[in-house]
């Protein structure tokens, strides 16, 4: 399946901002899972192009001269293998140890109540299966519901409202790994759904089993990955998100970001038309 990107993040403030610094996990890399055909980001000053501690790219983008706005474009066109199943091959750009992913975060500590969570459906004899049934729980008891978290919201925050989206699903589900002492960490990504309304930005999980990573997307109950495209992995949320920033002044903010991905086919024809 080969899939078209468009990413766009902008940053508004009602003050002028002396100073800032934003953090872009927005490149993917290419594996046995995904190919990047072509891939561009368009930024208001040239960035330092690096790779943080857990394999991702990372550009760090300054600006050291006043401004009001910030606009930020990623653009590409990736292939994703049709074989694209359980099992993750991302190892090929992180050479951590799994067990890096065995500590809890704040946003990822495992309470009492996502303890017992995790401990009433894991089975250590089935533990693909098990998960697999966690996984589908979870969603269940945590119906997808935009709006209702903010970013800085925790696990156990999170699963006491019993609602969330992605970031929150995949944070509850490495609390409850890691408190089973199986090492997990959270992906960041794209996905591709013909329903013009799905948010194409996404966020799902992977597990150590077996000596290889498996994938759990919780928000869409699916270990088969056929849709989806890696952007960063970390130990949860702030370790991976494609932008992450800190600034000097600028007051209040106003965030516009719009991610759309598309069948590569479809938008060839739409170009034609």
């Amino acid at each position: 399946m080969k899939l078209t990107i468009n990413h766009l993040t902008h940053y508004r403030y009602d003050e002028e901002v002396k100073f800032s610094i934003q953090y872009l996990r927005l490149t993917p890399q290419s594996s046995a899972s995904q190919q990047i055909s072509e891939w561009k980001l368009t930024l208001p000053a040239s960035a330092m192009a690096t790779t943080d501690a857990y394999g991702n790219v990372l550009h760090v983008l300054t600006l050291d001269h006043p401004h009001h706005d910030i606009t930020i474009q990623a653009q590409g066109v990736v292939d994703i293998a049709d074989n694209n199943l359980e099992s993750s091959d991302s190892d090929e750009h992180c050479s951590l140890s799994p067990l890096v992913f065995l500590r809890s975060t704040p946003l990822t500590e495992a309470d009492e109540s996502i303890l017992a969570f995790a401990q009433r459906y894991y089975q250590p004899q089935a533990p693909k299966e098990s998960l697999r049934q966690l996984m589908e729980e979870l969603r269940l008891k945590m119906p997808y519901t935009p709006g209702a978290t903010q970013v800085y919201h925790t696990a156990a925050e999170a699963f006491g409202m019993q609602k969330g989206v992605c970031q929150d699903h995949t944070h509850v589900f490495l609390a409850c790994c890691r408190s089973l002492h199986l090492p997990a960490r959270y992906v960041s990504g794209y996905v591709y759904s013909q329903d013009t309304q799905h948010v194409a930005m996404h966020a799902w999980a992977e597990v150590w089993l077996e000596d290889r990573w498996h994938s759990f997307d919780i928000t869409n109950n699916t270990c088969s990955l056929h849709q989806h495209l890696r952007l960063a992995v970390g130990m949860d949320y702030l370790d991976a998100c494609p932008v992450r920033g800190t600034r000097l002044g600028g007051g209040c903010e106003e965030l516009f970001s719009e991610a759309e991905v598309r069948l590569f086919v479809q938008q060839q024809q739409m170009q034609q038309q």
